[in-house]
């Protein structure tokens, strides 16, 4: 125990009152929503106090840095809802995929991401770690047997992405898993789309786990933040040491937030889901539609993989035109949408559409001719979102 704090001089003069108030609240509050704690400066009872507080375990508190009670609590909740025994935050999504890179990898390293990985986690590969040293290899999350042959004796990390971003391929999860595990792969995945909730890795053999916080976990389309989640000891000290030499902080106001968002998260991401499902069967009866891309549904790749892996869809799922519409009415279309917000990211309280052209941003073939809407289901009435796709769907395509 640390000795008690040390009084405050007799008849201090205002301005240094102002920084030492002797007034202490009593103990004893509680309330649903645990207490913001904002700080830099850490304060200690005494010097041994100091040189015996410990931060790697999360046993005490040294720097506001490495973590105060208010992220300690959001870190420990994210663990249980994942099934992991540690997790990190960091300040984006993106910085949490960062944070896996530079923690496992170093220059002669190779790692291998997905063909219809996030791209800006391909932009990373391609302009920042390949300068590095790093070789970027990527694979075919549909070919079991063509990512086997890819692996080289330099390759140390397999991202794995479920669904395949934009695109929303399931991958077989299970088989890549085994085969990372015989050439000693550590294994790292994406749940942003599960949100810890629709795909457990940990239960699949998967290392490592990463999430936006930004999008489900949150819900109120106002904050960014990332986590990493593992349950191995070794790579959790790998990962530590990285976060704190990156010094990749969060603030407390935006992880109290979080932790607000995580009461309604089951409830919300299981409404998105339903609604979403909804829209997407609508939607697969349109005869301009050619292509359906949710993972729920028989039509979208991979799809028996989601039956196998996964409880339940999210409210994210993309679809094409017929080849014969072009760009530009597609354009048309999503200008014409009055709920849907044109607008990245997703996971919120509003709808939100955002047009691709993915053969132009993955640089590969596409069998579709039509560019991809992509869509996030909010919490609106899923009877109003038909009805403004429809309308859109007039206005645009006649």
């Amino acid at each position: 125990m640390g000795a008690e704090p040390r009084a405050i001089p007799p008849s201090p003069q205002v301005n240094t009152l102002l920084q030492h108030s002797p007034y202490q609240p009593p103990s004893g509050f509680n309330a649903v929503q645990p207490a913001t704690h904002r700080a830099s400066t850490v304060i200690f009872a005494n010097v041994a106090a100091m040189r015996a507080r410990e931060w790697r375990r999360k046993t005490g508190y040294t720097y506001g840095l490495h973590g105060t009670p208010t992220t300690f609590t959001l870190e420990a909740r994210l663990a249980e809802i994942e099934g992991a025994n540690h997790a990190l935050l960091c300040p984006s999504g993106l910085s949490a995929i960062a944070l896996v890179n530079l923690a496992l990898l170093q220059q002669g390293d190779a790692v291998m991401l997905p063909a219809n990985v996030y791209n800006p986690s391909r932009d990373m590969a391609q302009r920042l770690l390949c300068g590095w040293g790093i070789t970027l290899q990527v694979y075919n999350p549909q070919d079991l047997v063509a990512t086997r042959a890819a692996i080289t004796p330099s390759t140390r990390l397999l991202w794995l992405e479920a669904p395949g971003s934009v695109t929303m391929e399931m991958p077989d999860l299970r088989g890549l898993v085994a085969l990372a595990q015989q050439h000693g792969l550590v294994t790292a995945i994406d749940n942003t789309w599960g949100a810890g909730l629709a795909i457990k890795p940990f239960a699949l053999g998967i290392g490592i786990s990463m999430q936006a916080l930004t999008k489900y976990q949150s819900g109120g389309a106002d904050v960014l933040m990332g986590a990493v989640l593992t349950r191995d000891e070794a790579l959790q000290d790998k990962l530590l040491d990285a976060h704190m030499r990156l010094g990749l902080g969060v603030s407390g106001d935006d992880a109290s937030l979080v932790l607000r968002g995580l009461h309604s998260l089951h409830l919300r991401y299981h409404a998105h889901d339903e609604a979403a499902r909804r829209v997407a069967s609508w939607l697969q009866g349109r005869h301009d539609v050619q292509a359906l891309l949710h993972p729920a549904f028989p039509s979208c790749p991979g799809h028996t993989h989601w039956v196998r892996d996964c409880s339940a869809a999210a409210g994210l799922f993309s679809f094409t035109f017929q080849p014969q519409i072009p760009a530009a009415r597609v354009d048309a279309f999503v200008d014409a949408l009055c709920l849907f917000k044109i607008g990245y990211s997703w996971g919120g309280p509003v709808s939100l559409v955002v047009p691709y052209d993915v053969a132009a941003m993955r640089g590969a073939s596409w069998p579709y001719a039509s560019p991809l809407v992509r869509l996030s289901i909010g919490l609106e009435d899923p009877q109003d979102l038909i009805s403004d796709l429809d309308q859109a769907m007039r206005v645009a395509l006649g």
